[in-house]
């Protein structure tokens, strides 16, 4: 058996975590076409409760957050009461889960829309790529622009998801605040253009990814509010001209609000990790704080951080998707399972539920070889 740090138990908050293994939020698009999770919901994230803490895929907070097809909501009570059964699985088999809250900005399409309206943004600058809607990918349109007498009504749609999820049973929640989505889309000058308060100076553009984080603070605690950046990938056609003194403006800033955790995607998500040369370990001691990495970590590479002092939790992505068991697996050493990545988006239980976790036989073997 391992004794590596990865699988000591971990202290985030008020919630006790078995390891420091996070299973990473992550897009199925498998929910009802009003967002509704399903029972596959329940499976699923019950298969994977050994991780140390779950952060289940990005959840709509409104309809005008919505970016993508039959991705989950949780601004109606039909969606609320689906995602009791999700934690009530998840607490029932000893895990941790919180629930990431997605407002996706210019990243949607007006199919996805409430009677087709034009997604909102910072401003009205065109993102390249296509929109995965009902009928299938269709071309990115020009946003509307927010007012800034709107905002707080963007605010509030945080607020409601915030008080949905505590009803719903999650452990805590996180700020998805990164990938080209709304917040990263204030924060950066590549979407922000704006002449108000909200844009131009990096001050301004941090005020309102700030807001929001302290609203959800307000109706959860510090504690048990996590955010998720991602200060150099280009994911949802977004840049900064100078993202290290704006991502560090931005975590000093989050560092004084004592937060569940800072979870970084260090270089392109799902690329390089040292992309444009961007310095993480300045954010890293700017941020006092539980600091959890992402991006191609696997158990050799989490576990050298973790014994460096550089990172507290390693979030793991794609692996969790064919080993429901990985923690048990890294542990003993056994091998992983490959993933089918035709059936990453969309479609039933195939390629969800159906990754087999060891057999007992399996598990004995390798335990006894570690």
């Amino acid at each position: 058996m391992s004794s590596s740090k990865l699988f000591e138990p971990f202290d985030l908050g008020p919630n006790r975590l078995a390891n420091r293994v996070v299973m990473a939020p992550l897009t199925r698009s498998r929910a009802t076409p009003d967002g509704v999770p399903r029972q596959m919901h329940v499976d699923y994230y019950t298969q994977r409760a050994s991780a140390g803490l779950i952060i289940n895929e990005a959840t709509n907070i409104s309809v005008e957050g919505r970016g993508y097809a039959f991705t989950p909501g949780i601004y109606t009570d039909e969606q609320v009461e689906a995602w009791k059964k999700v934690t009530d699985g998840v607490h029932a088999a000893g895990g941790k889960i919180f629930l990431q809250f997605w407002h996706v900005g210019r990243i949607s399409h007006p199919d996805l829309q409430e009677n087709g309206q034009l997604p909102v943004a910072p401003s009205a600058v065109t993102p390249k790529g296509q929109a995965f809607t009902e009928e299938g990918m269709k071309d990115h349109v020009t946003p509307r622009a927010l007012e800034t007498d709107e905002l707080p009504r963007v605010v509030a749609d945080y607020v409601h998801a915030a008080e949905n999820a505590k009803k719903a049973g999650f452990d805590g929640v996180e700020v998805h605040s990164a990938n080209g989505y709304l917040l990263d889309q204030f924060l950066r000058d590549g979407a922000n253009k704006r002449t108000d308060a909200y844009g131009g100076s990096v001050e301004n553009r941090l005020r309102f990814p700030l807001e929001v984080i302290d609203a959800v603070v307000k109706v959860w605690g510090s504690d048990r509010v996590g955010v998720r950046i991602s200060p150099v990938t280009s994911a949802g056609d977004l840049a900064d001209s100078d993202p290290q003194p704006l991502f560090e403006a931005y975590v000093a800033e989050l560092s004084k609000r004592k937060l569940a955790y800072l979870h970084v995607i260090e270089g392109q998500t799902g690329g390089p990790r040292d992309k444009d040369g961007f310095d993480y370990k300045r954010l890293r001691a700017l941020y006092d704080g539980v600091y959890m990495a992402n991006n191609g970590y696997d158990e050799a590479l989490g576990e050298k951080r973790l014994e460096a002092g550089e990172i507290d939790l390693v979030c793991f992505g794609k692996p969790f998707i064919s080993n429901p068991d990985l923690v048990e697996r890294m542990e003993i050493g056994a091998p992983l399972a490959e993933w089918d990545q035709k059936t990453f988006y969309g479609g039933d239980e195939h390629g969800y539920t159906d990754y087999p976790k060891l057999s007992v036989e399996e598990r004995a073997r390798y335990a006894k070889a570690a």
